[in-house]
């Protein structure tokens, strides 16, 4: 991390490490709150970010770079862990529910009627965070003035981490993992007493199988709809100012939420993985606090600080690179849109013919494309965290083993800002098949840099509310918008059309192999006029933070957490497997082992999860293991088996 960190800021902070929040039911939230010295005596507006990660020991690292920066501005920032989380009251039961909302609801009234707080609230998060900043702002609770919301979804099923193109994701087994073993993690004694033991119990004994919900739910029903901001984007009345990275699995809420809103709104999509973009990679990393300062300055303190006057969308157009799962930084530049849609943006069409990808329709000879199970080797992670490789690689493999399709090389450089969009005119050998569509630049030295990508389960070809099944021979034509991109491809360099039936292991396979016939197609790409007086942006300001938190490396995956005297350890591991023509041969299992001790008191939580498939079912499977000073006081053992989606 290359940021600046700041010791001395406007205003002196005290911290509050730990304090409840009483709600409506009589449950208590906690809170962990840093504020100005002199707040008492004025007033600042509160910033909450609001999730079940552990305030104590799950987002130390991050909370202590940001919250203190924000509190020695003038704010208090105020870090809450939702119900059935860290030290809080009650169960969590799944994610984003309405019992989640209504407790914010409650937290947003008690911000703003304490003592030092001037009565006004944003809210801001990423992933879970801006997940609920969204849902958050629908509701409409009246102190809540703006939000920033980053690396979010306003989309439950289309763009998020169980499904894609109606497709399982093998990162919602991944996350259900992690979120399984997460809600397992005890309350610290030496804030809630005694009583941490029978919460901890309560909690693993009550755990549900997440991920078992979830499957349940394979197309986008009322369960996926609550929480989906897109169903009614009017609900949204306060400002919102949406981040992400071209690099993270989210991007796409940035470009709808601008496209939808009718609040005073601003993007901001850098080349960033999942992460806060002062410390995010790819870099380069920007002066987000800075940023985010002058939109809480202007709507939660009326300081006229320009961020309104400036463009709707600020991006970074990414330069071709050699292809790599990991990436340092990433050349580019950053440009600007005064809207979105922007009419800077224009459609080229290219046709898939006999010659490859062409300006105008030509013959294609139908092509067959039935994948080998493990293309999308080099696909990388669905949604990067950028610090380690798990980006897409080089796609050379992957596309030697799919149906595709290259332009002659080109002239001038083309710079694309947007999703493209790709139809096909296809028929099908079986009732269900899946069919993924990759957009490469390809170099001259023959590397393939994936910018964009798509996946449909073909039952979902007319929506993703429904599930018909496909008549085998029968001609089709499907459309599929794939992620939108902000990629310069440069003169020389060829745009490539990937088509395959797998993309393993970051989707799961279709039940039986299936041959889809490409008939006819073509790729609208969202081409970016390069204006000749193309504005410069002011640059970002160089990254700052808070003092990080002190923490020291006890050994190799245990450190102590010097602040609080714990000792915290993770082991984890994440297998997947599957043969090369067998679909019903995928397995992916997650597990992870977790301590927590501070002197004579120590507790260890052991977790498993594992996923397989028959032709027609989900198998899942999830054990836990936690002991209390060695001594086992819970063991679990959930098995469940979900059917497939029937088509």
């Amino acid at each position: 991390m290359n940021s600046r960190i700041v010791t001395t800021f406007p205003r002196e902070i005290r911290e509050i490490e730990h304090t409840l929040i009483p709600l409506r039911d009589g449950t208590k939230v906690a809170a962990r709150i840093w504020l100005p010295q002199d707040a008492g005596q004025h007033p600042v507006p509160a910033i909450l970010e609001y999730l079940p990660y552990r305030k104590q020991t799950g987002t130390f690292e991050r909370d202590a770079l940001m919250h203190p920066y924000f509190a020695g501005h003038g704010y208090a920032a105020v870090r809450v862990d939702i119900r059935g989380s860290g030290e809080s009251d009650g169960l969590l039961t799944d994610e984003y529910t309405r019992q989640e909302q209504d407790d914010a609801v409650d937290v947003i009234a008690w911000l703003a009627a304490q003592p030092w707080s001037n009565g006004r609230v944003g809210m801001m998060g990423i992933s879970w965070g801006g997940f609920n900043a969204l849902q958050v702002a629908a509701r409409r609770p009246p102190a809540l003035q703006a939000i920033i919301t980053v690396c979010s979804t306003d989309d439950r099923y289309r763009d998020d981490v169980h499904y894609m193109g109606g497709v399982p994701l093998r990162a919602g087994m991944g996350w259900a993992g992690f979120l399984f073993a997460s809600m397992c993690f005890p309350p610290d004694p030496a804030l809630v007493g005694e009583r941490w033991r029978a919460m901890w119990l309560e909690r693993l004994n009550r755990l549900p199988l997440f991920q078992k919900r979830w499957l349940r739910h394979q197309w986008r029903d009322d369960y996926w709809k609550h929480g989906s901001v897109c169903e009614d984007y009017s609900a949204i009345t306060c400002p919102v100012y949406a981040v992400g990275g071209w690099t993270d699995g989210y991007t796409n809420t940035i470009p709808r939420l601008l496209s939808h809103l009718t609040v005073p709104r601003k993007g901001l999509i850098g080349p960033w993985a999942h992460a806060y973009p002062h410390v995010a990679l790819p870099g380069p990393q920007i002066g987000f606090l800075q940023e985010a300062l002058r939109w809480w300055d202007h709507w939660l303190k009326d300081i006229d600080t320009g961020v309104m006057h400036e463009p709707m969308l600020h991006a970074w157009m990414t330069d071709s690179v050699s292809p790599a799962p990991f990436h340092q930084e990433l050349p580019g530049r950053w440009i600007t849109e005064p809207s979105w849609p922007t009419p800077n943006v224009a459609v080229h069409r290219l046709h898939l013919t006999d010659e490859g990808l062409q300006p105008t329709p030509a013959s294609l000879t139908a092509r067959d494309v039935c994948s080998p199970l493990t293309v999308g080797k080099q696909g990388g992670a669905w949604c990067p965290f950028g610090r380690s490789d798990d980006q897409a690689g080089d796609q050379q493999d992957d596309d030697a083993r799919s149906l595709v399709f290259d332009t002659a090389p080109l002239d001038t450089t083309v710079e694309i800002l947007g999703a493209p969009i790709i139809t096909l005119d296809l028929s099908v050998d079986r009732t269900q098949a899946n069919l993924i569509v990759r957009l490469c630049d390809v170099r001259p030295d023959g590397g393939s840099l994936r910018i964009s990508y798509g996946v449909l389960n073909l039952a979902h070809r007319d929506g993703y509310e429904n599930a018909t099944p496909l008549q085998p021979g029968r001609r089709y034509r499907i459309r599929i918008q794939l992620n939108d991109a902000g990629s310069a491809v440069p003169a020389d360099h060829r745009i490539r059309v990937a088509i395959s039936t797998a993309y393993w292991p970051m989707v799961w396979p279709a039940p039986e192999k299936a041959t889809v016939t490409i008939i006819d197609g073509a790729i609208e790409l969202p081409v970016r006029t390069t204006l000749a007086a193309d504005p410069k942006p002011a640059p970002f300001l160089p990254p700052e933070t808070a003092a990080p938190e002190c923490s020291t490396e006890i050994r190799p995956g245990v450190i102590r957490l010097e602040r609080l005297g714990l000792e915290l350890g993770t082991e984890d591991s994440f297998e997947t497997h599957l043969d090369e023509d067998d679909p019903l041969s995928a397995v992916v299992t997650v597990r992870q082992s977790q301590t927590v001790s501070r002197g004579i008191w120590r507790v260890r939580i052991d977790t498993q999860m594992r996923m397989s498939c028959t032709h027609d079912a989900f198998l899942l499977h999830a054990s836990l293991q936690a002991y209390d000073n060695d001594v086992e006081v819970c063991r679990r053992e959930l098995s469940s088996e979900i059917q497939r989606c029937r088509t």
